[in-house]
Order: structure tokens, then C-alpha cells, then sequence
């Protein structure tokens, strides 16, 4: 009768008898201990670009010059990166993630002569409170920050050439185009199919070419990007029902109304309304209910952290007012202009933000600025 292979703790439960069988084994084990250590955090939209074909057709997109001083957003392992420094003059990375940095130092300490023309920046690119200077950016955008980046890359100052970014495939009508669509020229450059990454995200991709208007309109980007984050917070929503019917938004408007007389001493009647004329305001504005709602709100992606919530961060400090007086004349004041602007001056009120087009918000914020209704 055949002996049983005798196990060893050492070995992993392997014959003595098989030295290949122990050999695959702990290559297996290491495997395994290197794909624990850098597991993709797929919660801040780690997915790595594994296709160089791919990769290599976003760097030519970018036409970069030997003198470029190139920002990538997000480097990862440094698929991106190891290309980009084949045509750039340097390379400004911002990776979030510990581990990445590491292994993107790793891979480049063997050639000191490129090392020393890439800057690696740990952090978070949109916490920062400025980006340093570059010519052209180039990401593998995570999809958490695709929003918030792209906003931070069209209020840069002075703006780069071009910026390539990758794109979760997406068909909505966004606060996110508009705004790039006033500031930039976009182009899409190419589909990327999911099976492109490590892991597979959920959706496919688009990587487009976003390149700032020379000379930039002359819009305040603020009072511009404050109108839209008011019009895209609902919008399914007509207008009057956006504006009027949303308590938060009124009361930042007043707030930046009496902001606004204040620095330019114009005096206002601030005394409280008679309780009659209050009650004949509310009928007299009362906003319906859309009665044909036809989708959800945005998802929190189209509001990045350091635009969204100021409405309402506004409005809870004049909540918190001991002096707050309740349905004044300059509340008064302000719900009328606004009126005015929406029923009479741009013939918008029924109108839902997805159907308007870009001379439509260009109407609006004139027609707001005239009234002194302010955004920012």
C-alpha cells in the first residue's frame, strides 16, 4: 500500500516528491500577495488603463511638443506616463493613492535621467488650492472627479493648449457640457471599451479633447457657473419651479442682493411686509408642482464638492440670523426681479434647464446681472 505524500507546513501542502507542483505554488502565493497589495480602490475610480495600444492613440491626440510641461491627473502604474515622457519636457503627476505613487517611483528608478523629469505631487488634485503651471493635461480620469477636474481645468488661468480626458460614456445633458461647451471647443477623440482597464469599470468610456477658447468669453466664470449649478440642481424641473419654488435658492439671491447694495451704497427698505401683502405674496407666487415629472435628480457626480452646496449653505447662514426678518421688502423686492426675469424678460419660466441651449443661460445671467441679481 502506497504511502500518503507526507505534508510540511512549509510547503503548502505540496509532495516532497513534486518540486515544480511547490515551485508554481509559491509563485502563486506571491501572485496573490502583490495583486492584496494593490487591489484597485475602485471606489475612487481606480481603473487602470491596460491597453497601450490605447494609451499610446490618447498621448498622440495630445500633438505634445518636446517643450510641453504636461499635468497627468491620476498616473496610476504609469502606463500614461512612461509615454508621455517620451515626447514632454516633464511630467507634473498627481496620484492620490500611496501605493501608486510607490510604484510609480519604482518604475522609474532605474533610468535617474527620466526620473528627474517627472514631479510626483501625492494628494488630491481637487483639494489643491491651485494647480501648478502646465502646458497640456493628459488623464485616465477617475469617474468620481471627472466633474470637479474638469471644471478646475477650465477656471485655470493662464488656460492650457488642450486637455485629453477619459470619460465615462454618458448621453445626459449636463451642467458639465454646457459649462465645457462655453469655455472650450470638444472634440471626441475615441471610444475605449471596458475590457481596456484593470478592473472593468461598469460602463464604457470616451476619451475627448477639450480645448479653451482664446480669448475666453467675457463671462464671469462665477456668476456663469453659478446660474447653471442653480438651473442643473433639478433639471426636470421648469425653471419658476427651479428658482421660485426652491426656498434655498431664493435666499441666496437675496443674500447676494443686499451683498451687492451694500457694497455699492444703495439703500434698501428692509422693514418687514404687512401681514396682508405677505399673504397676498404667497398666493400671488405660489409655483405648481410639475405635473409631468419625468426623471430623477442628477447624481452627485454633476455637483463636485467645491461648487455644490453653497445655495444652501447661504441660505442656513441667513437661517441662523437672529435678525432674519421673515417675508421682508427686500424679499419682496427680489422674488419680483426674479419674476420679471424669468415671465417677462426671457419668456422662460416654463422651461426646463435639459431644453435649454446655451443662448438661453447666456439670456438669463444678462437679464439677472440687469436686475442686480447676482450668482456668486
Amino acid at each position: 500500500m502506497a504511502k500518503p505524500a507526507r505534508r510540511g507546513g512549509g510547503n503548502g501542502g505540496i509532495s516532497k516528491s513534486d518540486p515544480y507542483a511547490a515551485a508554481a505554488a509559491r509563485k502563486g502565493k506571491s501572485k496573490t500577495a502583490a495583486n492584496n497589495i494593490f487591489k484597485m480602490n475602485t471606489d475612487i475610480g481606480q481603473h487602470i488603463l491596460k491597453n497601450p495600444g490605447v494609451a499610446q492613440a490618447i498621448v498622440d491626440k495630445a500633438d505634445l511638443k518636446q517643450s510641453d510641461i504636461v499635468l497627468e491627473v491620476g498616473p496610476g502604474t504609469g502606463n500614461l506616463t512612461t509615454r508621455i515622457l517620451e515626447k514632454a519636457k516633464r511630467v507634473i503627476a498627481v496620484e492620490q493613492d500611496p501605493r501608486m505613487a510607490a510604484e510609480l517611483t519604482k518604475r522609474f528608478q532605474s533610468t535617474p535621467a527620466t526620473a528627474k523629469r517627472l514631479e510626483l505631487i501625492l494628494g488630491d488634485v481637487i483639494k489643491m488650492p491651485e494647480l501648478p503651471y502646465f502646458d497640456v493635461c493628459i488623464s485616465n480620469t477617475p469617474y468620481q472627479i471627472s466633474s470637479p477636474l474638469t471644471f478646475k481645468l477650465l477656471a485655470t488661468s493662464p488656460a492650457p493648449r488642450c486637455c485629453i480626458l477619459m470619460f465615462q460614456r454618458d448621453k445626459l445633458y449636463s451642467r458639465l457640457s454646457v459649462n465645457a461647451q462655453m469655455w472650450a471647443k470638444v472634440d471626441h477623440v475615441m471610444k475605449v471599451g471596458r475590457n481596456n482597464f484593470n478592473p472593468p469599470p461598469q460602463v464604457e468610456s470616451n476619451v475627448v479633447r477639450i480645448t479653451p477658447k482664446r480669448p475666453r468669453p467675457e463671462v464671469s466664470y462665477e456668476e456663469w457657473d453659478g446660474l447653471l449649478r442653480v438651473v442643473f440642481v433639478r433639471k426636470n424641473r421648469v425653471l419658476s419651479s427651479g428658482f421660485l419654488g426652491t426656498s434655498s435658492v431664493m435666499e441666496m439671491l437675496e443674500a447676494n442682493y443686499r451683498t451687492f447694495c451694500a457694497q455699492n451704497d444703495i439703500l434698501v427698505d428692509d422693514g418687514p411686509l404687512e401681514q396682508g401683502a405677505a399673504e397676498d405674496m404667497e398666493i400671488d407666487d405660489a409655483v405648481p408642482e410639475d405635473d409631468d415629472w419625468d426623471g430623477i435628480a442628477e447624481d452627485d457626480d454633476d455637483l463636485p464638492d467645491f461648487f455644490k452646496d453653497e445655495a444652501d449653505r447661504q441660505a442656513k447662514k441667513l437661517q441662523e440670523n437672529p435678525n432674519r426678518k421673515k417675508k421682508g421688502k427686500v424679499s419682496e423686492l427680489v422674488r419680483a426681479k426674479v419674476k420679471k426675469v424669468l415671465e417677462v424678460d426671457t419668456d422662460l419660466a416654463r422651461k426646463r434647464a435639459r431644453l435649454c441651449d446655451e443662448g438661453d443661460f447666456l439670456k438669463l445671467l444678462y437679464a439677472f446681472n440687469q436686475e442686480n441679481i447676482h450668482f456668486s
